[in-house]
């Protein structure tokens, strides 16, 4: 599967780009702020019907426009798709598949498999848990229906038990919590179980991913860590009601989950340099493209946004060899150093295209 043209119009800093795409290798060069982010995230968006950064569908509205339209055409599995999402001001979202509108869109996510790696990704190691459920959710729920349907019913329970939490204690309908209770053990052990197969998988691949890119210096590690691991939630959420009305928020269940991080038998957050903790999240990245690849049957776009920054030049060749000789299918990648990017191509028997942004525009400097 590959993108085959792209068009995004009113979108962030971009009034209209049109793009035809190598089905292999795409690099963007440009400097700081020209707007190759915001065309990886066009590309991002017509995957997970949102965009990796604002949270606001309106706020990726060009400040000029009324609206943003985005447009793509893709090859998958030898036949043509389409994909278009387009929003008003103040305005609903519409997001079509092959000219017809999704009844939900989580009915989209999986069907153009993406994996997209930008410099932000860091928080991943560094910030709180939330962020590693986030990773945990992106990789899942692009290839398993049930899990998504049971973390959005999970969260929601979550956010109603948690609103009766905030009751006074006297007005809190009990048998509503007991209720909620059985709903969030249910999804809450389906999602359990999910993170724990990913996990047993994902490690292997990923611990060889690392070594690949750092030549074996260190020796990483990755574990899951679950409320569930102490019993089941139902259980669980009954024996903390006391605390949990006292807080006024629900102190156990998978929403607390979280990845822990090691190297050379240390916290990576805290004993990692810059250089370990980059090829760490890379591999971590990589790895979510293997897994997707094998669960989905076909290969993920991939977008890698400035990522060589922070790594030494034995860790970026051996990087760059290893993107493009795995068998990654379609990437995108950019770079505001065009002299590395001149030598990633020289060094590559790839299709490529070799494009320039500036101030919203692109323009075709090369391809092979």
């Amino acid at each position: 599967m590959y993108l085959k043209s792209l068009s995004l119009t009113n979108f962030k800093n971009i009034e209209q780009l049109d793009l035809d795409c190598s089905p292999v290798l795409n690099c963007i060069v440009g400097n700081n702020g020209e707007g190759k982010t915001n065309l990886l995230d066009g590309i991002y968006y017509l995957s997970m019907c949102k965009s990796k950064f604002i949270s606001v569908d309106y706020m990726n509205i060009r400040d000029s426009g009324d609206y943003f339209l985005l447009k793509a055409r893709y090859l998958k599995n030898e036949d043509d798709e389409s994909v278009s999402c387009g929003i008003k001001r103040n305005g609903k979202k519409s997001f079509k598949y092959n000219s017809k509108e999704y009844r939900k869109l989580s009915e989209h996510i999986g069907v153009i498999p993406l994996v997209f790696i930008t410099p932000s990704d860091i928080s991943l190691i560094n910030g709180g848990s939330e962020e590693r459920r986030k990773f945990l959710n992106s990789v899942i729920s692009q290839t398993d229906r049930q899990y998504l349907d049971a973390s959005i019913r999970y969260n929601n329970v979550l956010q109603n038990r948690n609103k009766m939490l905030k009751y006074k204690t006297s007005d809190i309908d009990f048998s509503f919590i007991d209720a909620l209770n059985e709903q969030m053990s249910i999804y809450g052990q389906t999602i359990y179980e999910r993170r724990k197969i990913l996990l047993k998988s994902f490690l292997p691949v990923f611990q060889d991913i690392y070594n690949a890119v750092s030549g074996g210096k260190d020796i990483v590690g990755l574990s899951y860590r679950s409320d569930l691991d102490r019993g089941n939630l139902k259980s669980l959420l009954e024996a903390n009601l006391e605390r949990d009305c006292a807080l006024q928020y629900t102190s156990v269940g998978i929403h607390r989950d979280d990845l822990i991080m090691e190297i050379n038998g240390r916290t990576l957050k805290s004993s990692g340099s810059q250089g370990q903790q980059k090829t760490y999240l890379i591999a971590m990245m990589m790895t979510q493209f293997r897994i997707i690849k094998q669960h989905a049957g076909i290969s993920p776009i991939l977008l890698l946004d400035d990522i060589f920054d922070k790594l030494d030049a034995e860790r970026v060749e051996r990087l760059i060899s290893f993107v493009t000789d795995s068998g990654f299918g379609q990437i995108f990648l950019t770079d505001s150093n065009k002299n590395r990017l001149d030598t990633l191509l020289q060094k590559t028997d790839a299709n490529y295209k070799l494009f320039k942004m500036n101030s919203g525009n692109i323009e075709l400097l090369q391809s092979s």
